[in-house]
């Protein structure tokens, strides 16, 4: 239910916000086009009313001017003005004004002076205030003119009294007042005011607004006395206003302000308004009755759906969604029983393979150890043993991908056939398996790893190719060495590693074995950080040239101080350098410090070749030729106090790389040395065409080197083929006086060994030179 009038309101929701959106789209639209509509309307109103509102003051100008003419042109007052008779013109004025209702008569005289008037502020005989404007306004063929007057504003006329002669000119005043206002209002429609402004100051509003609005409005008309149409605001009224200017002289100005109310025209719009609303309520209304009925339609199918991908997602593929629909529901229904169908066949499928080899169809690690941890569990004794196959690459290479999974499966099939019930063998990486042996001893154990060896040991014949398998089989068992699933599994591994040295290849676990080995993976981790942690040291091991008799070259032997273990042999800790990859860190520290060791010795005029060993991955990988230049130009030492040595192993792996990287090394004067001669199958065809310098006698042909022994033979053909080669022997491993001797007979060049000195660090190094008699001639003064 819950689901159901979720799933509804969501639907309803999305509808109703969209209905909204478009009515709230069309609502704003009706209203800025209203708006839009009303300006529209306001303004050219306006325009139309600044045009009747012109009008009307032209045609009351010139209703007044015809009346000023006729007043002119009577007889009896051109009488009066010929006689100049004061109080009959007065008289007459104030008649004459009375009938066309105007507020001020004046008579100039031609140079302007007031000859009669009406009004007291203006006295007779001084100069008439608005004289000049009067004759601007009749240069301009203007028939009235607005003036500022007393706070009010007035309208003149002026008409020429002739007898024949221009005798003087008549003046007549109307004021604007409220009732002109008035008149302009309900001509036009428009709201009128009238604004006076004598020396900077306004004078009183006239106007058809309330009084309440005057305030504001003479603000707006003196800020806004340029003629623009603005959007003004009244008492809460909007308007669009126009100011106007009747009159702008030094005397002073006279403003008009139209406005047409917006408010009102606006107000015919509600009823639209209305509409709009209703007709949107309904559409809401009705847009909800039809979502909830669509919502509930889909809702009940979509609920049945949901229960269904709840069922399969708790694992029950079994029940299947009945549905009788043919819409998109109803394909979707059918696609949900296909999908659970598949799923079913899918995780039956990945459940095997979690728990076997693709391959071979064993089960894998993880079930292997499951099923000795259940031994374990229940106290069975049980053997663990880890067989590899050594020959796996090799056999990979020669016979290809397709017939080595083949070859895997028989192998496992042969595996198999010689367990017994409640047995188990499990492959866990490509050349390694492992068997469980339920209820196995250490002796029924070994019995079973040599006739499983027996059995592996059978040629097979695999897609045309003859394959003999080459293993070897450690052996762990419980609970004699371990009670632990992963102890038992370390250790039979261990013993596999042990067994690839065992003649029989066949190895039971012995205690104390995992902590040495332990001891190599601290060893591998540490070793990386040995350079930067001030761990290392080099010791130099002299080598003696026996033809001078004395000390010209040194070996520089790398020690290694562990903070744990204490001093680590070379032997053991170089292997693993070599094995994962940490030689050529260890290599460059070498170089660095030799080089360095060599520019100190300099300064104190000692000088000495130091022969530094490099691996093969030294001489194949990384910038060898750029970082020990870089180290003898820092150190400004010359090349040819430093020399490689590099193993027959080093050069045979990759004869032509090899090559290159030599002669680099030898076009920078290092020289080059072939270390452990003899140990390895060069051809000398080949080591004739290396860019070497010297060959260096591995030990094992020296060190018990007696004239009637076969080392003797060995040892005295390399000399001679050196020499005919134009190479140097060093040889070493000298610890016997006797052995000595035969090399000086044999004239061999070099000779390094105990029977010399043991391996110095630098500082005993330098005093050995400097005291010892072989070391004559080194120290340069």
């Amino acid at each position: 239910m819950k689901l159901r009038l979720s799933f509804q309101s969501r639907i309803a929701g999305v509808l109703i916000a969209l209905l909204v959106v478009v009515i709230g789209a069309v609502f704003v639209a009706v209203k800025f086009a209203t708006s839009d509509a009303v300006r529209s309307q306001a303004q050219a109103q306006l325009e139309v009313g600044s045009r009747v509102f012109e009008r009307l003051i032209d045609l009351r100008g010139r209703r007044l001017r015809d009346a000023v003419q006729l007043l002119s042109a009577d007889f009896g007052f051109r009488d009066a003005v010929a006689s100049a008779e004061a109080s009959t013109i007065r008289s007459v004025l104030l008649n004459h004004g009375g009938r066309i209702n105007a507020s001020d008569m004046f008579l100039l005289g031609m140079d302007g002076k007031v000859i009669a008037s009406t009004e007291p502020e203006v006295p007779e005989g001084s100069r008439f205030i608005y004289d000049q404007a009067l004759r601007n306004a009749k240069r301009n063929n203007q028939s009235m003119l607005i003036v500022p007057g007393g706070g009010i504003p007035h309208l003149l006329v002026e008409s020429t009294v002739l007898a024949p002669l221009p005798l003087a000119r008549v003046v007549m005043g109307f004021t604007i007042d409220s009732d002109i206002a008035e008149e302009l209002h309900a001509l036009s429609g428009l709201e009128v005011s009238f604004l006076t402004i004598e020396n900077g100051r306004p004078g009183k509003l006239i106007s058809t607004q309330p009084e309440a609005m005057h305030a504001g409005l003479v603000a707006l008309m003196l800020e806004s006395a340029g003629g623009q149409m603005n959007m003004t605001e009244h008492a809460d009224l909007k308007y669009l206003s126009q100011t106007l200017t009747l009159a702008n002289a030094g005397e002073g100005q006279v403003l008009a302000l139209l406005q047409s109310p917006l408010d009102k025209a606006l107000q015919a719009f509600v009823p639209l308004d209305q509409k709009i609303f209703w007709i949107s309520l309904a559409a809401l209304l009705a847009s909800l009755i039809g979502t909830l009925a669509l919502a509930r339609s889909v809702s009940l199918p979509v609920r049945a759906l949901a229960l269904a991908a709840k069922r399969i997602g708790d694992g029950d593929y079994q029940t299947p969604v009945s549905m009788a629909r043919k819409d998109e529901l109803g394909m979707l229904a059918d696609a949900i029983n296909s999908m659970q169908h598949g799923i079913a066949v899918r995780e039956e499928q990945l459940a095997h393979n979690a728990l076997h080899d693709t391959v071979t169809g064993l089960p894998n690690r993880a079930l292997v150890m499951e099923r000795l941890g259940s031994s374990i569990a229940a106290q069975r004794p049980v053997a663990l043993m880890y067989l590899g196959i050594d020959n796996f690459r090799s056999i990979h290479d020669s016979v290809g991908v397709e017939a080595v999974d083949l070859l895997l499966r028989e192998l496992g099939q042969r595996l198999q056939s010689g367990l017994n019930a409640g047995d188990t063998v499990a492959r866990l990486t490509a050349n390694e398996f492992l068997l469980l042996l339920d209820h196995t001893g250490s002796d029924s154990a070994v019995g079973r790893g040599d006739q499983l060896q027996r059995l592996l040991s059978e040629p097979q014949h695999v897609e045309g190719h003859d394959i003999t398998l080459e293993s070897c089989i450690g052996i762990a068992v419980y609970p004699d060495h371990g009670d632990a699933a992963q102890e038992l599994l370390n250790r039979a591994q261990i013993a596999r590693k042990d067994a690839a040295d065992q003649p029989g290849r066949l190895h039971i676990y012995q205690d104390g074995r995992d902590l040495a080995h332990q001891r190599q993976i601290s060893l591998i981790r540490d070793l990386r950080k040995a350079p930067g942690n001030g761990e290392l040291h080099l010791h130099y091991q002299p080598k003696l040239d026996l033809r001078q008799g004395h000390v010209r070259q040194a070996e520089a032997l790398l020690r290694w101080n562990h903070p744990q273990f204490g001093n680590v042999s070379p032997a053991e800790f170089i292997v693993l350098a070599e094995r994962t990859g940490s030689i050529q860190l260890l290599t460059t520290w070498v170089i660095g410090e030799a080089v360095r060791q060599l520019a100190e010795w300099r300064q104190r005029s000692l000088l000495v070749q130091v022969s530094v060993n490099v691996s093969a991955d030294d001489l194949l990988g990384g910038d060898l030729v750029g970082h020990v230049t870089r180290m003898l130009r820092l150190h400004q030492v010359p090349a040819e106090q430093l020399i490689f040595e590099i193993t027959e192993s080093a050069i045979m792996s990759e004869p032509a790389r090899a090559l290159v990287v030599l002669n680099r090394l030898r076009e920078c004067g290092i020289s080059l040395s072939v270390d452990d001669f003899g140990t390895g199958y060069s051809s000398l065809a080949h080591l004739k065409r290396l860019p070497v310098q010297e060959l260096k006698i591995d030990q094992s042909f020296v060190r018990n080197l007696d004239e009637t022994s076969e080392d003797a033979v060995i040892v005295r053909s390399t000399i001679e083929m050196s020499h005919n080669l134009g190479l140097k022997v060093v040889a070493e491993g000298v610890e016997y006086e006797h052995s000595l001797r035969l090399l000086e007979r044999w004239h061999c060049d070099t000779a390094q060994g105990y029977l010399i000195s043991r391996p110095l660090a630098a500082a005993a190094f330098e005093a050995w030179m400097t005291r010892s008699p072989t070391s004559t001639g080194q120290m340069v003064h």
